[in-house]
């Protein structure tokens, strides 16, 4: 059944991913009409997400952003398609760094490196950052249960250089490169919500208490990383910047969360900056209601 579905489904995917950008943004507007005014895919889960992260706002300049958001996240999905195919140099033309000599020069230094970020703007390009970066860069991901999609995926991942983990094997890959002296940048995705019985902290995540994942934090200070937040932001359609923001070049100096802490702010910060485009559609606040009692 597995390679049934992967033999029906990617070839479709393929001759996607070969379009031109401007075709596959026709295709993106169709498809937001669909899902956005037709199917109604998650439209109160974003708007129920929207007015919890931001109760001063009226209703009417919701709207506009869930509005906002539903076309940039097809627009999302067209350019994860288009990663499969897109050649080194229009995507570095489309996704731009704005300062990859921060990362660099603790590369030179011979540390290695949390990149900590979350789902904002387009964080499927990230895949691209060996190509500026002076340091071998690991991605960590759930495996899919397709094998055939997951053997593809992979693939297309390691066309710009990047490798990577499994997230239950994070902690050992880790482990293995260090015992070998290799030295690595590993991207952290942070910002959604962990299963409660899974959680060893919870705070304010727009004025509301949440669980939030602590592994940045803790691998960090297990293996000396330095820490460095990355956020994209969308200057027009199809086209980012990414900006490194240093959080600690010291993390064992830190009392325990307080690295959690800063990220969980200057995430904040950066959605506050372009609302429409973070990843509302997730249920980030479901567990609002299951704090424990050690943190009210």
């Amino acid at each position: 059944m597995q390679f049934l579905v992967f033999a029906l489904t990617y070839p479709i995917i393929w001759i996607l991913s070969r379009l031109p950008m401007r075709l596959l943004y026709i295709k993106s507007d169709v498809l937001y009409f669909l899902i956005y005014h037709v199917i109604g895919y998650r439209k109160t889960v974003v708007l129920e997400n929207l007015k919890l992260a931001f109760p001063e706002k009226p209703e009417e300049e919701l709207l506009k952003i869930r509005k906002k958001f539903f076309k940039h996240l097809i627009d999302l999905m067209m350019e994860s398609v288009k990663a499969f195919s897109i050649s080194e140099k229009e995507i570095l033309k489309r996704y731009k760094y704005k300062n990859p000599e921060l990362v660099n020069s603790y590369a030179k230094q011979g540390r290695n490196i949390a990149l900590v970020g979350a789902h904002q703007a387009n964080w499927e390009w990230s895949v691209t950052m060996p190509l500026v970066l002076d340091i071998t860069v690991y991605g960590t991901y759930a495996q899919l249960q397709n094998k055939y999609f997951e053997k593809k995926i992979y693939k297309s991942r390691k066309r710009f250089g990047i490798d990577g983990f499994d997230t239950s094997n994070t902690i050992k890959g880790m482990q293995s490169n260090f015992s070998k002296g290799l030295r690595g940048a590993y991207i952290l995705l942070s910002d959604q919500s962990p299963q409660p019985h899974k959680t060893y902290y919870w705070r304010e995540f727009f004025n509301i208490k949440v669980p939030v994942h602590t592994g940045a934090e803790m691998l960090s200070k297990r293996f000396n990383l330095v820490v460095i937040n990355y956020v994209a932001k969308k200057v027009k359609r199809g086209y980012y910047e990414i900006e490194f923001q240093l959080i600690t070049e010291a993390p064992k100096e830190f009392k325990n969360y307080k690295i959690t802490d800063l990220y969980t702010k200057l995430t904040e910060k950066n959605i506050l900056d372009q609302p429409e485009f973070y990843l509302w559609s997730h249920k980030r606040f479901k567990h609002r209601d299951k704090v424990p009692k050690e943190f009210l």
